[in-house]
């Protein structure tokens, strides 16, 4: 058999499909997406391939707390859920599923569903990927609950080529769930050209640009509804209630064309495809377990009413080294909101933050965070948009310190505090707060395996050419329109689209405009110095900005902005969601010729 040819017989391709063509969907962005995603992809259009992505770096914590109260949890139970029906037809369409539902346990998982299988009577053959986690390899300090290496994609393409028709995945990257089918499917080798019996040329890598496509393909995807106008700056100028998932049409050579069932709402275009491609990343080089993307390369055509064409991604060998995502209990978290109605908001806050600091003086929380939102506005008709909120949080190892403390300080100033005293809810005990850190593995210390539907487990090599990463000199930039323009303080979203997201403790910000001239002038005026400016909150953090010009954008990264991570709550928006929207509602001088 040649290197990377596929073992068994895949089951035919469904009927619409075109030959040479791989079509890979996506039914779940995340662990609580919407429920009849899966029935929807499956009845509503040709598919190959259904995949699912159920985790994120706050998903594994819950799964983790799962497992801690019951060793045969910590998958997403959801899925099982919903293949009660989706098994059946995916087995009438030949569609197979790949999923990273498996969580902490995707042998459990892959259990749950032969036995679903077994009830329902659809005969699939199931197989899993594990070996991700590592926590029971220690050293990773006090309190960690979760310890997973991101896996690539050629576990997966092991279990597709031993014949699988479900492969569930613990924590796997969320693009491997699509370059494992398309390695199976198309033959690519994940090993790298350094192989005695490989056929590339040992000058070029190999097969990684076709990978690097479909990781690319496959980040459009992870997030279901969010490359179909979901999250969307432009969102009025479409029909985005119930927005149709995504799906990609995968060619030989990695390209990709994304699009959607037929008849489905949202829509797909060169911006909603942009914003999904700058959500969650960095610099030019995407780094991943199969292969480096450069995002500089990435070209991006309309070829069709929601159909944008993918091409001339380019591939370079993946580095060393796997990430580790680790989840610790960091402590105990407690919040009251203080509603301040009326006159005199900033004396009423002054002077209940005075009375909560001095009642706690005795027994501080480690940690004490006011914060005052001015959501009141003058001679208002209803009192809630007469009131503003004074948010308290605070964290501590100590239950009675965030809990009776905390709570006894607030409850005893309802009689003798500012004029109409009130709180949005009854103060309450502390709860546990998670904690998510990334560390570092050599790829060859991590025991990726593949269990094959007959049992047999499979040991997946890393890949054999690697290369530290390194990042990818600065662009220069577009020339600037010419001075002088007349401008308009305005809103920079009238011209420029951001879609934002957290990275454990960071955040990221990608900005695009939407026509060359835009480019020319975003390129220009939102530099770190700028961006400083309108997001004060950064002022003091590290920003990082990456130039990509041929999606006309910009990428910031903020390290720290989030703390230690969306589990710690540290911030009004833990996850950084609506930063990049903040941003744009943020006023510049915009040249008239652009508005």
């Amino acid at each position: 058999m040649a290197p990377g040819s596929p073992a068994g017989s895949p089951p035919p391709s469904p009927a619409g499909s075109s030959p040479g063509v791989l079509r890979i969907g996506n039914a779940s962005g995340f662990y609580g997406d919407r429920f009849d995603a899966l029935r929807e992809m499956l009845t509503g259009g040709p598919l190959d391939v259904l995949t699912g992505d159920y985790l994120a770096e706050l998903t594994m914590l819950i799964l983790g707390r799962d497992r801690l109260k019951n060793p045969d949890a910590g998958y997403a139970k959801t899925f099982l859920r919903q293949l009660e029906e989706g098994l059946g037809l995916a087995h009438e369409r030949g569609v197979r599923i790949v999923t990273n539902a498996g969580g902490l346990n995707p042998a459990g998982l892959a259990a749950a569903v032969r036995a679903l299988a077994e009830r329902v009577g659809v005969p699939v053959r199931v197989a899993h990927v594990e070996g991700d986690d590592l926590l029971g390899r220690g050293g990773w300090g006090d309190g960690v609950l979760t310890a997973n290496a991101y896996l690539g994609g050629a576990g997966i393409a092991a279990c597709l080529r031993a014949g699988a028709d479900v492969v569930v995945t613990g924590r796997v990257t969320d693009a491997a769930l699509v370059t494992g089918p398309a390695a199976a499917h198309f033959g690519w080798d994940l090993t790298g050209p350094d192989r005695p019996d490989s056929p590339n040329d040992p000058d070029r890598p190999g097969d990684l640009d076709a990978l690097a496509g479909a990781v690319v393909a496959g980040h459009v995807l992870e997030c279901g509804t969010q490359a179909t106008g979901g999250n969307y700056s432009f969102f009025t100028r479409h029909d985005i209630r119930r927005p149709g998932f995504p799906l990609a049409e995968i060619h030989a050579d990695g390209s990709a064309v994304i699009t959607k069932h037929d008849g489905t709402g949202g829509v797909v275009d060169i911006g909603t495809v942009t914003a999904q491609l700058l959500y969650e990343t960095g610099g030019a080089r995407y780094a991943g377990p199969d292969v480096t993307a450069r995002l500089d390369t990435v070209r991006l055509d309309q070829v069709g009413p929601d159909r944008v064409r993918i091409s001339g991604v380019r591939g370079e060998p993946p580095p060393p080294a796997l990430k580790v995502g680790l989840n610790r209990l960091g402590g105990l978290r407690n919040e009251i909101v203080f509603v301040l109605t009326g006159l005199d908001i900033d004396a009423k806050a002054r002077l209940v933050r005075g009375q909560v600091e001095d009642a706690l003086a005795g027994r501080r929380p480690a940690e004490v965070r006011w914060e005052l939102a001015r959501t009141d506005r003058p001679d208002a008709d209803t009192e809630e948009t007469a009131s503003a909120l004074l948010r308290l949080v605070v964290r501590d190892s100590d239950p009675d310190v965030v809990g009776r403390a905390v709570s006894g300080a607030a409850v005893e100033l309802a009689l003798g505090s500012y004029p109409g005293f009130h709180v949005t809810a009854p103060p309450g005990k502390g709860v546990p707060y998670g904690v998510f850190e990334a560390a570092y593995v050599d790829a060859s210390e991590v025991a990726h395996t593949a269990v094959l539907p007959d049992g047999r487990r499979v040991a997946v090599p890393t890949p054999l050419r690697t290369a530290a990463l390194e990042p990818v000199p600065a662009p220069p930039p577009p020339e600037p329109l010419p001075a002088g323009l007349p401008t308009r303080r305005v809103p920079l979203g009238l011209v420029v689209g951001a879609r934002s997201g957290d990275k454990g403790g960071d955040a990221n910000v990608g900005v695009w405009a939407r026509s060359e001239d835009g480019w020319r002038w975003l390129a220009h005026e939102l530099t770190t110095d700028r961006f400083r400016e309108l997001i004060p909150e950064s002022r003091e953090l590290t920003v990082i900005r990456h130039l990509l010009p041929r999606l006309r954008a910009v990428n910031f990264t903020v390290e720290g902005l989030l703390g230690e991570g969306v589990a710690a709550q540290a911030r009004f928006d833990p996850q950084a969601k609506a930063l990049g929207e903040w941003l744009r509602a943020r006023h510049a001088d915009i040249p008239e010729v652009l508005l």
